[in-house]
């Protein structure tokens, strides 16, 4: 007998609690394989419409602002594409610090991405920083994307 497990929440077991599931369908003797799919990294690398040929997966950076903001300088200075992942809790922190290290940044953001209140951002990190700022609360988990290129935009 074959069972599938799905969710509205993401990747079952990534974005929701179906670790737990797996844990006790795997105690009771049965094996669990995942159905491949799309990371929010390649779905946001999809949609951001960066100009990068390379581009850095950081996932998340260290909650702490000095370690932070130290890791955001010495990625700007690369000169490559990267991808980090923030929380709703620290999303606008993020975007403040990337603000005032080089707000004119393309960025693309993408928040619940491939769960029902999908949603992508883009713009300058100063222009993003902006609408996310204007809303009451940050909701989601969320993928950022910021250009290597210092004017990441296709037409001047």
């Amino acid at each position: 007998m074959d069972v599938a497990y799905a969710s509205d929440a993401g990747t079952p077991g990534v974005s929701d609690p179906g670790s737990v599931l797996v844990r006790a369908v795997r105690e009771a003797g049965f094996s669990v394989v995942p159905v491949p799919g799309a990371s929010a990294f390649a779905s946001l690398i999809s949609v951001a419409g960066g100009l990068d040929k390379t581009i850095v997966f950081e996932g998340f950076l260290s909650p702490k602002p000095g370690r932070r903001r130290s890791r955001l300088a010495e990625l700007l200075a690369m000169d490559v594409g990267f991808v980090v992942y923030e929380s709703p809790f620290r999303v606008l922190k993020l975007l403040t610090e990337l603000a005032d290290l080089d707000g004119e940044r393309y960025a693309c953001v993408g928040r619940e991405m491939t769960k029902l209140h999908e949603e992508y951002l883009s713009g300058s990190v100063q222009e993003v920083l902006v609408i996310l700022s204007e809303r009451e609360k940050q909701l989601g988990e969320f993928a950022v994307y910021v250009s290597g290129k210092k004017n990441g935009k296709l037409l001047e």
